[in-house]
């Protein structure tokens, strides 16, 4: 179940990792196996590690959100399913632990 026990759930998560100081990873997550929302970005900023939504800059320079959750339980809901996933498959990685682990409900992962 997605966020306030919603019916949303999150079919895949995919990372490209990067070797940046700030950009530690491209996301593309997947929901109901029926919608992608590709450019996500794991950020290492001065207060933590985050994820930032898909962006596009303006003709004023400015850059803009272009998929977004519109409250704040969703955007934590994503958001701790995506940072958990990144810390397994991704930090996980080469240290022997699994990197597809049992999630909470709504599962994260297809069957590799």
């Amino acid at each position: 179940a997605g966020p306030e026990g919603g019916d949303m759930t999150i079919s895949a998560i995919r990372f490209l990792p990067r070797d940046d100081d700030k950009l530690k990873a491209f996301v593309s997550v997947t929901f109901d196996d029926a919608f992608a929302v590709r450019g996500m970005k794991i950020i290492e900023g001065a207060k933590g590690t985050f994820l930032a939504m898909p962006s596009r800059k303006t003709s004023e320079d400015v850059y803009v959100d272009v998929a977004f959750p519109i409250n704040r339980e969703t955007r934590a809901w994503l958001e701790s399913h995506v940072m958990r996933a990144y810390d397994a498959e991704v930090l996980g990685q080469g240290r022997g632990q699994d990197p597809r682990p049992p999630y909470p409900s709504g599962g994260l992962y297809p069957a590799a």
